[in-house]
This record gives structure tokens, C-alpha cells and sequence, in this order.
């Protein structure tokens, strides 16, 4: 009967490598409903197989995990086996991982983890004992995902260093790094303390690298970097992961086109009519193929890993996964280089990187079925998590999207890519339910670029009621403060002070400083209402100095420049002014920001006509003319599009609200794995009103009194 089986092994290989999964699997089935009886450890072998197809190339998982607790059954009887006994419990517990099941997950892997200690230390020869360490890391990786799971990060720390320790017993630096890595993911989703992500920062720059780990280990540095606003030090992953993504891009394309050449070649080598010649010829085709496969070099750094075509491996075998799938990480690649680089005003590479980042994920998305009219609802279960992964990856492309046009005054092209974002958090509602607190601040945004003031407040207040972080919380409310002092009245200037003290209070508390450079920016706008010009001066250029030397951000130093040069106007210091001016709008045009543009070009104006420099003052004012001309078309453009009403609109985006359990179970059952935990990525700050010095001179504080923080 062994010979039967075997047959059917291979009938099952041939079906398998023409891609008949069909095939191969009624083979395999074959011997599992035969009437004949086969040894136990052939009918686990087969069933191995059978659950390893189905989980690899459909969405059967459950039918997968039927054959796994069948073979688990049947192994109980048998008294070693421990090879086929890891493989079934590591792939039992991939079932009910996909499936939501946490707590019989857990169950089988720490009777797995049991059964490693004892063939560990029990185990005569010495390649059992090396085999039970390296299942031991396996187990105690998914071990380390299910607690995550749970919220239990303490014991998911446990887990991955006992898995650090079971790697160094056995001088496997790639398994260290693996789990160094890894243990650096949970401190970065806790954030116990910063000193605690700086040691597993440290432990990890100690240790060589793999080219998965490679990517791994630099985005999880490159989010740290942007969470503390470091983001000279988060350009330097950026630029390694970019040269790397690109290599990899590379070689796995030079290698895929062999595959395919040589896979072409050994079919015409099946044939049996082909002559002696031919077949000599074809046999060292082969021969120079299989050696140009061979001799493409490994992208890893210790060449500890092999290139795959399909995939980026985090740390080879029993291990053998990924964190993301390919496609997902060259997004996200190129989601870094957009999230870096759009502060810096690199707006065309920008819109080369989004472009390429979207159609990637649309590729990957069509794969799991996800096109147009597709909803939440119509997902199947195992492909709902990694749906989430690319869903979400999406709306940070679109996010920085809009935050671009908005910087370039193009409203219509910002248009667009908000209502794409609604259109898909209205399909996938729970999914993207993170995703609405964002939507409604870059709503805010587009009511502010565009002018309508009273909306954009709205809409920022409610982004903050949507969310629980502190920091996106702080910087809607900023973002609300600065559109109340746009409206101009009391009772808004009122409003705006309410906002902007909790936040100016707690300045110091905040992880970075992306909050304090923002807030100081609304906080001299207050100061300036409230006359205290001298104030306000030295608060904004505090602010200055942080955004200019900590963060990058060229919109946000092009604006306080220009709230500078404005003060400076006001206290009588022109030659300060006129400088301070002039940067603003070299940066201001870099940007294309035309809001900004015009703001700076209108102090300048009353610089120029307070110095009596009559030619400057007519050729400054005819430029800002223009500008504005420019600025108007392109408001009028926005105003009559058929999306304004629907973004500026008083009121939250509408869902069927599907309360769906296995949706949102699928959902929480999201794994460190793909934990992205990117910090929020638009610093785009609205422009404040052109507050010339003549202005100034006007705002009456008196009626109200000097409401202080």
C-alpha cells in the first residue's frame, strides 16, 4: 500500500507544479477516503499535505484544519514522529489563527512548546535536539502573535525572548535578529517608555541582518523615528530600504524570468519525439540556465537567506514567513519615501511614489477579489486581514495625496482623492473604522484651503471626538483653533482659546514634537489678538526653531516666517522683516503653496509702503494680484465641482453600521505581524489669515478681556 501512496504523492507533485491544485488534492484525497488502510504516518503525511494546499492556495481554511485535527488525533498513537507532530501543530495553529480561534490556538501551541522542551533535553541525538530548538522558536513567535492578540504584551515579551534564547543556544544569529526584531515591534505597539524602545533599538543594530529582517528592522526604526519626529535619522532607513527595495526588485524579476525560461525548456524536454540533437541542445540550454539561477547572488547581507521571486522571508525555516507580503512592502517603501519627502516639498517624486504605491495595491487587491462594488460584507474570512493591511495602506497614500494637492492650491485634484478615501471607508466601514477620524480632519483641511472656515471647525472637532489618540486629538484641535481666528469674531476667538489651551498645557507630554511646534504656531496667533506682540514673538520664534531643525517641514517654517516677518513689521523692525519675508516666500514658492504665497506678498506690500519704496510696493502688489487671480480660479474651480458640497457638508460621513462578528473578530486577530502602527502622516497645517500690520493695529481685545492659558 506504501507504493500506492507514493504513486498518488506524485500524481499529486505533477497536478501541484501545473498549478491543478484541484488535481493534486482529489490525489491526496484518494488515499485519506480509501477503504484500504495505510499506515498512520502515511495518512498524516497526506493530510499535512491536503491542510499545506488548501491553506496555500484557497480560502478553505477550515477544511484544512479538519484534515490537521484529524492527523493530530491519529499521532497521539504514535509514540515519536516529532517532525510530522511540530508541522501539525505549527500549521493547527496557523488555522485557528485565520479563523479568530485565540484561546485553542494558544492551547496547541504550549502542548507544542511542551513537547520541544522535552525532545530538547531527552533526545539522544544531537539533530533532535537542534530540531526541538528550532520549533521552539516557532511556536514561541505564533505564541507571541496570539497573546498580542489578546493585549497581553508582557507575556508576547516573554514568548519572543524565549525564542531569543533558544536561537542563541543554537549560534543562529538570523534567529536572533528575527526575534530581536520582533521584540522591538511590541515595545514600538506599547510604548511602555522611550527608553525601553531605544535598548530593543540598540539590540537590534547589534546583530546582522537577513534581507526580510532588513526590511523589517529599518520600518520599524523609520516609524520610531517619525513617532519622536527624528526625521534626519528616520531619511537615512528610508534611503537603504529604497536602494534595497529596488535591488530586490531586481534580482527577483532576473530570477523569475529564468524560472519561467527554464520551466518552458524542461517541458519541451518532456516530449519524446524529439531527436538526439535537439535534445543535446536543449539539455545545455538547461544546463546554463540552472547555472545562471544559481549564480544570482543573495540580497542578504550575511547571505543567510535565498532570493525568492514571490516573497520576502523574515528568517528561514521552521520559521519560514513573512511580515508582509511583497507587494505590501514595496508599498510601504514607497509610502516612507512620500511621508518623508512631502514635507520637503519633494512633491514630484511624491506623486511618482503614490502613483506606483496605489496601482501596486490595487493589483493586490483585485487579487483577493476586492474591486469595484466589492464590500466588507463579501470578503471571505481568511482574506479579510490582509484585505485590512492593503485598505489601510491605501488610505495613507490617499491621505498624503490630498495633503499635497491642498499644499499646491490644486482643490479639485484634493477632491478626488478625499471622496475616494469616503467611498471606501462607506465599503469597508469596519475595516477602515480607524481610517474616519482621519477623513473627517483632511475634510477639515480641504473647508480650510478653500475657505469656508465655520465648516472646517466643525469637521475638526468631530475628527477629534473619533479618535483615542492624544496626539491626533491635540492637533485637530489646533487645527480648529487656527480656522476660529480665521472667522475673525469674538465668539470664535473664544472658541479658539478654549481649543488651544488644554493643548498648550500638556505641550510637554506629547511623544516628539509635532504637537508643541504647532501649538506655539496657534498660541502666537492668540498673542497677537491679545496685543502682547512681543509675546508672541518669542513663542513663535521658539516654534520656528523646532519646526526649522527638528521636523522639516518647510509649509509649516514658510508660515511662521511669515507670522514673524509679520510681527517684525509690527514692532518697527523693517530690516528684520524684509528678510525674515523674503524666506517665506522662496520657500513659499518652492512649495507651489500659493495660499502662503499671497499671505507673505501682502505683508510685503505694507513693508514696502511703510519704507516709502514706491517701485517695490507696485511690483510686489501686481504680483500678488496675479497669484490671487491664479488662487480664485482654482477656488471657483472647487466651488463648482459636484464634490464641495458633499466634503464641506456640516455632517459625518453615513455607513450601514454591519456590527459584523466575524469581520471585526478577523480584525482584532491582526498579528504584530502586520501591525503597521505608522504614525499619523499629514503635517500639512492650514495657512492662518494674511494678518498684515495694518490689521494688527485693529483687533480689539478689550470687550472680551485677556482670557489667559
Amino acid at each position: 500500500m506504501e507504493a500506492v501512496a507514493e504513486g498518488l504523492w506524485g500524481l499529486a507533485d505533477y497536478a501541484e507544479k501545473r498549478g491543478e491544485i484541484g488535481k493534486a488534492v482529489k490525489c491526496l484525497e484518494a488515499i485519506c477516503q480509501s477503504k484500504s488502510s495505510f499506515l498512520p504516518t502515511v495518512e498524516v503525511k497526506t493530510r499535512l499535505r491536503i491542510a499545506t494546499l488548501l491553506l496555500k492556495h484557497s480560502h478553505n481554511v477550515n477544511e484544512a484544519k479538519t484534515h490537521l485535527e484529524r492527523s493530530q488525533l491519529l499521532l497521539n498513537t504514535i509514540p515519536s514522529s516529532f517532525d510530522l507532530k511540530f508541522r501539525t501543530y505549527s500549521l493547527l495553529s496557523q488555522c485557528y489563527h485565520l479563523v479568530g480561534a485565540i484561546p485553542p490556538q494558544k492551547q496547541i501551541l504550549n502542548k507544542a512548546l511542551e513537547l520541544t522542551q522535552t525532545v530538547s533535553s531527552a533526545a539522544a541525538v544531537p539533530a533532535y535536539q537542534i530540531s526541538g530548538k528550532l520549533w521552539s522558536c516557532n511556536f514561541n513567535s505564533q505564541l507571541a502573535n496570539a497573546l498580542i492578540i489578546e493585549g497581553d504584551y508582557q507575556n508576547a515579551i516573554f514568548a519572543l525572548e524565549s525564542g531569543f534564547l533558544s536561537a542563541a543556544e543554537l549560534y543562529y544569529p538570523e534567529l536572533q535578529m528575527f526575534f530581536a526584531t520582533s521584540i522591538l515591534h511590541v515595545h514600538l505597539m506599547q510604548w511602555e517608555g522611550q527608553s525601553l524602545v531605544e535598548k530593543a533599538l540598540h539590540t537590534c543594530d547589534e546583530r546582522e541582518q537577513c534581507f526580510g529582517l532588513l526590511f523589517y528592522n529599518d520600518l520599524l526604526h523609520i516609524f520610531y523615528r517619525l513617532r519622536i519626529c527624528d526625521y534626519k535619522n528616520a531619511s537615512q532607513h528610508v534611503d537603504r530600504l529604497d536602494a534595497a527595495a529596488k535591488t530586490h526588485s531586481q534580482k527577483a524579476a532576473q530570477m523569475q524570468d529564468l524560472t519561467n525560461e527554464l520551466n518552458a525548456l524542461n517541458q519541451s524536454l518532456s516530449r519524446s519525439d524529439l531527436s538526439f540533437r535537439e535534445r543535446s541542445t536543449l539539455s545545455s540550454k538547461q544546463a546554463l540556465l540552472q547555472e545562471g539561477l544559481g549564480s544570482i547572488p543573495s540580497l542578504a547581507s550575511t547571505g543567510c537567506l535565498e532570493i525568492h521571486a514571490d516573497k520576502i522571508f523574515l528568517a528561514p525555516p521552521p520559521i519560514d514567513g513573512e511580515w508582509l507580503p511583497k507587494g505590501a512592502v514595496y508599498a510601504l517603501v514607497d509610502l516612507m519615501v512620500v511621508i518623508l519627502g512631502r514635507p520637503k516639498g519633494f512633491f514630484k517624486e511624491c506623486a511618482k511614489r503614490i502613483q506606483s504605491g496605489i496601482h501596486a495595491i490595487q493589483v493586490e487587491l483585485a487579487k483577493l477579489g476586492i474591486t469595484d462594488g466589492v464590500r466588507e460584507v463579501d470578503l471571505q474570512h481568511s482574506a479579510i486581514w490582509m484585505a485590512g493591511v492593503y485598505l489601510m495602506l491605501l488610505m495613507q497614500f490617499l491621505e498624503n495625496k490630498v495633503a499635497v494637492e491642498l499644499t499646491r492650491a490644486e482643490f479639485v485634484e484634493a477632491q478626488e482623492a478625499l471622496v475616494q478615501m469616503k467611498s471606501l471607508f462607506i465599503r469597508f466601514p469596519t475595516i477602515l473604522q480607524s481610517c474616519e477620524s482621519v477623513i473627517e480632519m483632511l475634510r477639515g483641511q480641504y473647508a480650510h484651503s478653500v475657505g469656508c472656515y465655520s465648516e472646517a471647525a466643525y469637521h475638526y472637532v468631530e475628527a477629534a471626538k473619533l479618535t483615542e489618540s492624544k496626539s491626533m486629538q491635540a492637533m485637530c484641535q489646533i487645527y480648529a483653533a487656527v480656522s476660529y481666528f480665521c472667522i475673525g469674531d469674538a465668539e470664535s476667538s473664544s472658541q479658539a482659546l478654549d481649543l488651544i489651551g488644554p493643548v498648550y498645557r500638556m505641550k510637554d507630554a506629547f511623544v516628539g514634537v509635532r504637537e508643541e511646534a504647532s501649538v506655539l504656531f496657534a498660541y502666537g496667533l492668540l498673542l497677537m489678538k491679545q496685543q502682547d506682540l512681543q509675546e508672541a514673538r518669542n513663542r513663535l520664534a521658539k516654534g520656528l526653531q523646532i519646526a526649522h531643525n527638528n521636523m522639516g517641514n518647510l509649509q509649516l517654517v514658510s508660515q511662521y516666517l511669515t507670522i514673524l516677518g509679520t510681527l517684525a513689521l509690527a514692532l518697527h523692525d523693517t530690516s528684520q522683516a524684509r528678510e525674515i519675508l523674503r524666506s517665506a516666500l522662496t520657500l513659499a514658492k518652492k512649495l507651489n503653496d500659493i495660499p502662503t504665497q499671497i499671505w507673505v506678498l501682502s505683508v510685503l506690500t505694507d513693508l514696502y509702503r511703510e519704507l516709502g519704496e514706491e517701485g517695490n510696493e507696485i511690483e510686489n502688489d501686481d504680483y500678488r494680484r496675479k497669484k490671487f487671480d491664479e488662487l480664485q480660479g482654482k477656488l471657483a474651480d472647487a466651488h463648482s465641482s459636484i464634490h464641495h458640497i458633499e466634503l464641506i457638508e456640516e455632517a459625518r460621513v453615513q455607513v450601514q453600521q454591519l456590527n459584523d462578528i466575524t469581520i471585526k473578530r478577523a480584525m482584532e486577530g491582526q498579528s504584530m505581524r502586520i501591525n503597521l502602527d505608522i504614525p499619523e502622516s499629514v503635517g500639512l497645517f492650514a495657512p492662518a489669515p494674511p494678518l498684515s500690520s495694518s490689521r494688527l493695529a485693529d483687533l480689539d481685545t478689550r470687550r472680551r478681556g485677556k482670557k489667559k492659558i
